[in-house]
């Protein structure tokens, strides 16, 4: 007989399980200090003082892109506008390369996309301008362009691609025992045919656009998709969705707006479809100040699975967030929130709360780095075998996720640059043979200035 782990449970305590949670967060904490450190260290090295030679370089390359700026604003034509604004977007991306810290010059990139209406790229680098505490006239300017943005708003678009190498495509256990109470006590039983941890190399594209039409001054209607391929030598771990939305957008006040969403998704596994959803999406956003932004979530679905009806029922989540612009070169972002699901077998039928937390820095040399974190919990109803747990109460999950990301800002083809992410993730589980260990990565391609 082969000797095997006991199954994990979240819940911590004094069991193997508790052991192997706190052995768990105290590796997670030890990355987290460890990358902490790294940054610091870059930081320091980075951020010394600049040699004569390259802050010549760099007031040569600022009065280069000023001027570009100035011409644009002189010239009808659109192309030729056009092609003064790229040239004043290049002089000041490469000064911010290596100097990200300089919000002038980050004041003046945020002017050019301004012009260029590129407001999702001219919108971040005003709220990281604020950062900086500029002068109060120039902080009266940014809000007044920060509101223009938000009233002219029309279309909005995403793409990227990505390499995904992943060590566990089917998210499968290493267990290959369980124990099952039989009238001759606890006993042993190897899983037939074990759906043993599958790795591979796969590629990931996704993207999605919306449109917003005015119904009036405050009022307007959004429609929109996105769409996301995931693809694997053989096709048995494919997945693809679609999904698309319509409904108002009120804006409510200066700094407060609100949407109602009519959403419809379907999901495919291999090549197969799998999940529908039809619900409505509630999502709301509120400025607490021009750099500090809340949102809001709440949406309520109908799930029908084709060839899994046990898992068909209503699904729902709610969350809060925040986005903050801590600094010139530093934001946080994060969220908590709560989701559960109705299914028609008692035993899927579960709730649990979620909460993740994530920072990004912009570093010399053109690097950024970025580091988040996230947890959930999942308690499924029901006792019994279905789970198979051993202490014979419901299933409790905990998943955690920790990502680290890097890309160069130097780098950049058509405005794009590779940026590389490394993921782990565990879920650990009072069910036998259902916790597991995955890494990931990506090597994906993220929009620049």
């Amino acid at each position: 007989m082969r000797q095997t782990r006991a199954a994990r449970r979240p819940s911590g305590g004094s069991s193997p399980g508790g052991r192997e949670t706190g052995d768990a967060a105290t590796r997670l904490l030890a990355g987290i200090a460890v990358l902490g450190v790294l940054i610091l260290l870059l930081a320091a090295l980075g951020w010394g003082p600049r040699p004569a030679q390259g802050q010549d370089r760099t007031g040569a390359l600022f009065q280069a892109g000023l001027d570009a700026l100035k011409a644009a604003h002189a010239i009808a034509d659109r192309e030729a506008r056009e092609e003064k604004l790229d040239e004043a977007i290049a002089a000041f991306r490469a000064i911010l390369v290596d100097r990200p810290e300089l919000v002038r010059v980050r004041l003046e990139l945020a002017r050019a996309f301004f012009m260029k209406e590129e407001d999702r790229l001219a919108r971040r680098h005003f709220e990281q301008v604020l950062a900086g505490k500029p002068p109060e006239p120039v902080v009266v300017n940014i809000i007044r362009f920060l509101r223009v943005m938000r009233a002219r708003r029309r279309w909005e678009a995403q793409f990227g691609a990505a390499l995904a190498p992943d060590s566990n495509l089917n998210a499968a256990s290493g267990e290959r025992t369980i124990f099952l109470d039989t009238i001759f006590g606890r006993l042993p039983f190897t899983l037939d045919d074990p759906a043993k941890p599958e790795s591979g190399l796969g590629v990931s594209v996704w993207g999605g656009g919306e449109y917003q039409h005015p119904l009036s001054h405050n009022l307007r209607l959004r429609a929109g998709a996105n769409a996301s391929i995931r693809e694997y030598k053989g096709g048995d771990f494919d997945r693809h969705f679609l999904s698309a939305h319509l409904g108002p957008r009120r804006l409510i006040d200066a700094r407060t707006e609100a949407s109602l969403l009519a959403t419809v998704e379907r999901q495919w596994t291999a090549g197969a479809p799998e999940t529908d959803r039809f619900g409505l999406r509630l999502e709301a956003e509120h400025r607490l100040t021009p750099r500090l932004g809340m949102f809001g979530r709440v949406s309520a679905a109908r799930r029908n699975c084709r060839d899994c009806d046990w898992l068909d029922g209503p699904v729902g989540d709610v969350s809060l967030g925040a986005s903050w612009a801590a600094l010139p070169v530093l934001r946080f972002g994060g969220n908590a929130g709560w989701s559960w699901s109705r299914a028609n077998l008692e035993h899927w039928r579960h709730s649990g709360p979620q909460a993740s937390l994530g920072a990004t820095l912009a570093l010399p040399a053109g690097f950024t780095v970025g580091l988040r974190a996230s947890l959930q919990r999942t308690e499924y109803q029901g006792r019994g075998f279905a789970h198979r747990t051993i202490d014979r109460e419901p299933r409790e999950d905990e998943t955690r996720t920790l990502s680290a990301s890097v890309h160069n800002r130097a780098f950049t083809v058509a405005g794009f640059s590779p940026r590389l992410s490394l993921i782990r993730e565990e879920r650990e589980t009072n069910a036998q043979a259902l916790d597991y260990d995955r890494n990931r990565a990506e090597l994906s391609f993220v929009r620049q200035f």
